[in-house]
């Protein structure tokens, strides 16, 4: 398990983060600080690297007194936890990183490891300010839950100044776009790297609004065309005491023309084997000749043997499964553990 890590970065229209004097190049402006203070104020930990340490000297703390007196209202500390990475272990202890004792440095550990560590530290939602290197592991690493690009309109037109990111081998595929907002002349573009993982957890978050059951597990589905749009979604018993939220999305579907390139995501493997309607979840999708499935928690055996994702496959259609979120589909349900 890892922290929900949200990368921050203000940049310039051609990608730069700086331009290469010796003086800092101011990309934000009051009411963009104003939204990053407030994704400080909500966030358990702020991680930068070294060289950010050394080059700006940042605080990393809180600047609204009223949300760091919200923060402690909540029993929280005043400002989040201080993080950074480190080869060298050069960074110099009169830096602001080390005003006090809410800090840890790790010094050559994988990225893996510091956030599996900070999860373990109670770390449930991480910002990244940076710098390249940093932003540049996370996405190549696939440790990026989302991507806040503050562009502001300037441009530097300088191949020596620092860029939000390094060459990197990076996520195949296309993102997925969140949010655009206008803040003063600086838009502010939200991205989730990891399509697969964004729609697992609307998925996740479908499942939440299944009626209990005793006898069923809650599950949520979407389908998404091959542009990344949303075509239907549906969660298990939401227009009868025992449709499948794959059934129902697809019976939401039926007819579109964008299902013979489209992707199913579940958050729990279709079902192979089903008493209640004569077609299983696997063959509804087989019928329909959806070319892809993404789930993210192989069906348990409390109730019967699931081979969905063998059975999909042998049709000819590409399955994916998603461990890394399987916990996030447990949590909905005690069922799934019991």
């Amino acid at each position: 398990m890892r922290p929900y890590t949200i990368l921050s970065v203000a940049m310039s229209v051609d990608g730069y983060i700086d331009d290469a004097t010796d003086e800092r190049l101011i990309l934000s402006n009051d009411a963009d600080w104003d939204r990053v203070d407030e994704l400080r104020a909500g966030s358990d930990a702020i991680l930068v690297g070294a060289n950010t340490i050394r080059a700006d000297n940042p605080r990393l703390k809180v600047r609204s007194e009223r949300r760091r007196a919200e923060r402690e209202a909540r029993g929280l500390p005043a400002n989040p936890l201080r993080v950074t990475v480190t080869g060298s272990g050069d960074i110099d202890p009169a830096a602001n990183f080390f005003a006090d004792d809410h800090h840890v440095v790790y010094q050559g550990a994988s990225l893996s490891t510091v956030v599996s560590e900070l999860f373990g530290r109670g770390v449930r939602r991480l910002m990244v300010e940076g710098g390249s290197a940093v932003h540049t592991a996370f996405l190549t690493q696939g440790l990026a839950d989302e991507l806040l690009l503050a562009v502001a309109p300037i441009f530097v037109g300088d191949r020596k100044a620092p860029r939000f990111v390094n060459d990197g081998t990076f996520p195949v595929g296309r993102m997925v776009l969140g949010d655009v907002s206008r803040v003063g002349d600086v838009t502010v573009l939200q991205y989730f790297p990891d399509a697969d993982r964004y729609w697992l957890r609307q998925c996740v978050e479908e499942s939440r609004k299944c009626p209990p059951s005793d006898t069923a597990y809650p599950v949520g589905a979407v389908i998404i065309d091959v542009d990344g749009t949303e075509i239907a979604r549906g969660y298990s018993r939401e227009t009868d005491p025992i449709s499948h939220a794959e059934e129902v999305a697809l019976t939401k579907a039926a007819g579109d023309p964008r299902l013979s390139t489209a992707t199913i995501y579940s958050s729990l493997e279709p079902c192979s084997t089903r008493k209640s309607r004569p077609r299983s979840c696997t063959q509804w999708i087989i019928d329909v000749g959806l070319p892809k499935v993404v789930f993210g928690l192989r069906e348990p055996s409390r109730f019967v043997v699931g081979e969905g994702a063998e059975r999909l496959a042998a049709a000819g259609v590409e399955v994916v499964e998603r461990a890394d979120l399987a916990d996030e589909v447990r949590q909905v349900s005690p069922l799934y553990s019991a």
